[in-house]
């Protein structure tokens, strides 16, 4: 499913415009990249929580030429699935 098939799925499901669906999904998906960009968690009672990890600084290596390289540490966003969706989907 991809994002405009999604926003048909909101709508319909909510009884909406497609245009109200489209916008309320981006002010979802923007308040959780808000919060995450502030180091923030977000937790969906349910669904998962979304959060943000450290990876730290390493030695990596070009496959082509075998050369060491060193990769920046940066922030890596995660996803766990609550319960609810892990049963929803077995």
């Amino acid at each position: 499913m991809n994002k405009s098939e999604l926003i048909d799925a909101i709508a319909a499901s909510a009884d909406i415009p497609k245009a109200a669906a489209q916008r309320a999904l981006d002010a979802v998906t923007g308040s959780i990249t808000t919060a995450l960009q502030a180091g923030d968690s977000v937790v969906l009672v349910g669904f998962g929580t979304f959060s943000v990890t450290d990876r730290p600084a390493r030695v990596g290596r070009n496959p082509q030429t075998g050369k060491q390289l060193q990769i920046a540490a940066a922030k890596k966003p995660g996803f766990k699935a609550g319960k609810a969706l892990k049963d929803a989907v077995n």
